[in-house]
């Protein structure tokens, strides 16, 4: 699966690149570029902490912080796999095997994307009620986004959790060695301290691309704002939509649709194509820190 996902990894990085080969950028670009990469490198690891507050806090997992980050940015290279599933079935496993019941590790995982999506729908609804951009013109549509959101948030009470999670419990599966009894755990609040930190997360994401922009364009106080509001509903866009490993070709496509008439096209586009680079430059180095020798040994 690692050499899959690394024939897939540096494919991608390949077509991206060459669109950013025909820019020109001095000294400043390249700090702002550099900044980017630490900005997306940070929230890739602070996502993993969002996750290890949904085991330790909202499921009450006895697991290692240094671990839990391990497991999460490791497995987190597999989502470029075809099916965009993969970082899932893997981050379960661990944590199956960890000890935790199959109800408690699936919806630890599950719940984990739900919250990142509901972060970033409810950033894309407040924008386009305040006019920072313009997702439809159709007023039922938007009243079904946002009906989508309610129902969402609604789901991640412990009342609806909670059976499902008594319900996975119940399968019981075997490896080679041993049968895993895990103890049943319910959800005992709602989870909104990892809702905040999912929120924080889809800003720093977007932070991140803003930095890229300003490494080609100048911009103003407003515009912040703006880019910020595209880039949560594009990066949502490509969460959601199944099959597309990582968001590839969704969010592309999608935050040049909406800022094509506020900025020039071509900037957009480079835009995209070195956020796409970064994002698989930190999420690489990001796997490849949790093996450096500084850090705990905590066997995966």
């Amino acid at each position: 699966m690692i050499g899959l996902v690394l024939i897939y990894l540096i494919k991608t990085f390949q077509d991206n690149w060459i669109s950013i080969q025909a820019i020109n950028l001095d000294y400043n670009d390249y700090l702002s570029l550099i900044i980017a990469f630490f900005i997306t490198l940070f929230a890739h690891i602070f996502a993993g902490i969002v996750w290890f507050l949904i085991l330790r806090k909202t499921f009450e997992q006895k697991i290692n912080f240094f671990w839990t980050i391990k497991v999460y940015l490791i497995t987190n290279m597999a989502k470029y796999l075809p099916g965009n599933i993969w970082h899932f079935y893997g981050r379960i496993n661990f944590i199956y095997k960890k000890g935790a019941s199959l109800g408690v590790a699936s919806i630890s995982v599950l719940l984990e994307p739900l919250l990142m999506a509901a972060s970033a729908l409810l950033i894309t609804l407040i924008s386009h009620s305040i006019g920072l951009i313009s997702i439809s013109q159709n007023p039922s549509l938007l009243l079904l986004e946002l009906l989508i959101l309610i129902i969402t948030l609604i789901s991640f009470h412990p009342q609806i959790i909670n059976p499902i999670i008594h319900r996975l419990s119940k399968i019981k599966f075997k490896n080679k060695t041993q049968e895993i009894e895990a103890e049943k755990t319910d959800l005992k609040h709602y989870p909104i301290l990892p809702f905040l930190g999912e929120l924080i997360f889809v800003i720093l994401r977007s932070l991140g691309f803003l930095f890229i922009i300003s490494s080609l364009i100048s911009l103003n106080f407003s515009q912040i704002f703006l880019l910020i509001s595209a880039f949560s509903f594009a990066w949502l866009l490509g969460l959601i939509i199944p099959g597309a490993p990582g968001g590839l070709g969704i969010f592309e496509a999608t935050i040049i649709t909406l800022l094509n008439h506020q900025f020039p096209s071509e900037i957009i586009v480079v835009s995209a194509g070195i956020f796409r680079v970064i994002s698989i430059l930190a999420e690489a180095i990001g796997a490849g820190l949790t093996y450096l020798p500084i850090l705990p040994k905590d066997q995966l």
